[in-house]
């Protein structure tokens, strides 16, 4: 079992949400994966590290963030590849099937990842979170046509409408010329 963890926090004010993750860094040694305005007034930051360096960095969050402090999660022993994919540094060799999960907001878009590669076989492509998508996020793997769409059900099993899913798909056969689009 890991003692790894992902953190993710959401804000209605940028400053505060600024202030916030600084105040994480600072409260525990943790890596900065993500930290960014998504849209007007809004602010991400995606912490990873030991469950228990996670775990105060997101209490020290919530006491900085307050009233301002729209959502904090935390996923306990993340798949490997959830990492790579927010950081857009993923390395796919062949593209052929696609699975995508559009969620309305950016903390979703990264447990759905996340359940999406610890239930089946896929490669995950990319966690897009929220910037210039109206505060919407979306992730995308690769992998099996079976195992595409059992990471889709799963995801809409497990996170549904009322966690936040807009939409899904899957893609199968994608013609190359679109395959280069998707990195």
């Amino acid at each position: 079992m890991s003692n790894r963890a992902i953190g993710l926090t959401e804000y209605k004010s940028v400053p505060i949400g600024i202030e916030s993750a600084n105040a994480m860094l600072r409260e525990a040694s943790v890596e900065l994966l993500f930290s960014s305005p998504i849209c007007p007034g809004k602010y991400v930051s995606i912490i990873e590290g030991t469950v228990d360096a996670v775990r105060r960095s997101l209490a020290k969050a919530e006491s900085v963030g307050g009233a301002f402090l729209l959502d904090l999660q935390l996923i306990l022993n993340p798949n490997e590849q959830v990492s790579p994919a927010i950081s857009g540094t993923t390395s796919v060799d062949a593209v052929e099937n696609v699975g995508g999960v559009e969620t309305m907001g950016a903390i979703a878009s990264v447990r759905a990842a996340d359940f999406a590669a610890k239930s089946s076989n896929i490669k995950l492509i990319e966690i897009r979170i929220a910037r210039g998508l109206g505060g919407k996020s979306f992730v995308l793997f690769c992998g099996e046509l079976e195992s595409v769409k059992n990471a889709v059900a799963v995801c809409q099993r497990e996170i549904g409408e009322d966690g936040g899913i807009t939409s899904t798909t899957v893609v199968s056969s994608i013609h190359p010329q679109l395959v280069p689009f998707l990195f």
